[in-house]
């Protein structure tokens, strides 16, 4: 049930048909899980409490360094080696005190990952690195939950939408796993960006409506402001979701 208070915050976006109360209701209800609070992870759930998703899952298991400021909105020098999760709930609390924010300072393995996310209606990806993307890629196609890719690169960036059993996981779309010795660069506005469009398609499919990012990859060039895409084909041998895995 919407309050006079939620009608009030969530106006202007409420004016928008497709959505209305009936979708702020289903946003309100709606249970998502943030894999990262980096660059992504930041950006996204302040996104995701603005937009007034009712329960947010901060996970991240890092402690805030100066290095981060450059691109992790909810982290302040103040904050500097507090732990993220904790960080970003704090200052999400103040933005929306209606919504409910649990942060989880632990690092996600093979073995905790599908306990993580059990029950939520998605996971967004906000992480680093691909070995934890796959550990999590793993656990939503078990548990049947989408999951939100988004990953970035200097001024480049890449989303997708995997809804297990329907469209290619991660593993489809990236064989093997890719492989990182060195810090990447990337600029504040990259991560930004693309967990904007992360956000995007999260209140799509959790309020039920428009197009998603489903079986092709979007990518954006910030040296020459393209947006260009990928077709992307299910992996009917994929080691994670093959129906006829080898």
């Amino acid at each position: 049930m919407l309050t006079k208070n939620d009608l009030a915050r969530y106006e202007r976006q409420i004016l928008y048909p497709d959505l209305g109360e009936k979708g702020q209701k289903r946003l309100k209800q709606s249970q998502v899980v943030v894999a990262g609070l980096g660059g992504l992870g930041c950006s996204a759930s302040l996104y995701l409490t603005c937009a007034g998703v009712g329960h947010v899952t901060l996970i991240d298991c890092d402690r805030v360094e100066l290095s981060n400021l450059n691109r992790q909105v909810l982290h302040y020098e103040e904050d500097i080696g507090e732990k993220k999760p904790f960080s970003a709930a704090q200052k999400l609390a103040k933005l929306n005190s209606s919504i409910e924010v649990i942060p989880v300072f632990k690092k996600i393995t093979a073995q905790n990952a599908s306990k993580i996310i059990k029950g939520a209606n998605l996971v967004i990806d906000g992480m680093d690195n691909f070995k934890t993307r796959f550990i999590v890629n793993k656990a939503c196609v078990a548990e049947g939950i989408p999951f939100i890719h988004g990953g970035v690169h200097g001024l480049f960036g890449e989303v997708t939408t995997i809804l297990p059993g329907r469209t290619p996981c991660l593993a489809c779309i990236f064989p093997e796993v890719p492989q990182r010795k060195v810090s990447l660069p990337v600029f504040g506005v990259t991560p930004a960006l693309i967990a904007i469009l992360q956000v995007t398609e999260a209140i799509k499919l959790l309020a039920g409506f428009g197009s998603l990012l489903t079986e092709k990859m979007l990518y954006f060039n910030g040296d020459t402001m393209d947006f260009t895409f990928r077709n992307l084909v299910k992996n009917q041998n994929c080691r994670v979701c093959g129906t006829k895995k080898v």
